[in-house]
């Protein structure tokens, strides 16, 4: 596990509503942090019934920067109700935020969550992840200097997208994946991350075979969607109304 700078905790513990969990995604969760990489603090929240009732409502996302103690920290968190109608969609960045193993925070209802959002998993998360990578294999090659960080967020993504419409878990840190996949240039890409900054170059770089490399496991990503044993729809909605309902219940009785 990583060593959590005590200022994250921090910022978690002033937060105005109670949080169900709060968590590090970003590169610290994908496993390719860089020394200056900031920390991308991702959770949910739960508006008292107050808040959510009247004509005067309370935030349903809640976002935060500054530099703390020379750490670049971003929080966002969303409302319970507002997580829970994105999980129901194919959103993969909600699933890898729920499933983060960097916990800052948990409680009862997160576990509770964890098991229901396995019925909201479906094989059309591949579009998120299909997707993303396109999009970030575009930025690595728009550039006059190629980057290693859209690159190695191209495999994370692609891999983290066939591995779920594999087995429908969730893995979103490459080196994790890597050895599922056993990719023989991903230790490497990673080693330059970790040694370098946020916008380190990449050197001796053979874009023509990232290329190849890219078309492969996108059609790879494409062909497992087809035969994927995955639900084409979710079936967590019953079960989501009533841990909401329960959540906002109990802020009710605080």
């Amino acid at each position: 596990m990583m060593n959590i700078p005590p200022s994250l905790n921090t910022i978690i513990r002033q937060q105005p509503y109670p949080l169900l969990f709060a968590i590090i995604s970003g590169s610290h969760l994908y496993g390719f942090a860089s020394p200056d990489s900031d920390y991308d603090l991702r959770g949910v929240h739960i508006l008292p019934v107050r808040e959510v009732v009247g004509l005067e409502t309370g935030n349903e996302t809640i976002e935060f920067s500054e530099v703390r103690q020379s750490l670049e920290i971003d929080l966002v968190t969303h409302d319970v109700k507002k997580f829970f109608l994105m999980l129901l969609k194919k959103n993969g960045y909600v699933l890898e935020q729920l499933y983060s193993p960097l916990i800052l925070t948990t409680s009862p209802e997160h576990e509770e969550l964890k098991f229901i959002a396995k019925n909201c998993i479906t094989r059309h998360h591949s579009y998120h992840y299909l997707g993303f990578a396109a999009t970030q294999w575009k930025l690595f090659n728009k550039e006059q200097a190629y980057r290693i960080k859209p690159l190695l967020y191209v495999y994370r993504v692609l891999l983290t997208g066939i591995n779920l419409m594999q087995t429908g878990r969730i893995e979103a840190n490459l080196i994790k994946l890597n050895e599922i996949f056993n990719l023989p240039y991903i230790p490497d890409l990673i080693a330059q991350k970790l040694a370098g900054t946020e916008k380190s170059i990449l050197s001796d770089i053979n874009v023509a075979f990232h290329q190849i490399e890219y078309e492969r496991l996108h059609n790879k990503l494409q062909e497992v969607y087809e035969s994927s044993p995955l639900p084409e729809v979710p079936s967590a909605n019953v079960d989501l109304h009533n841990l909401l309902v329960r959540l906002r219940m109990r802020s009710y009785e605080l």
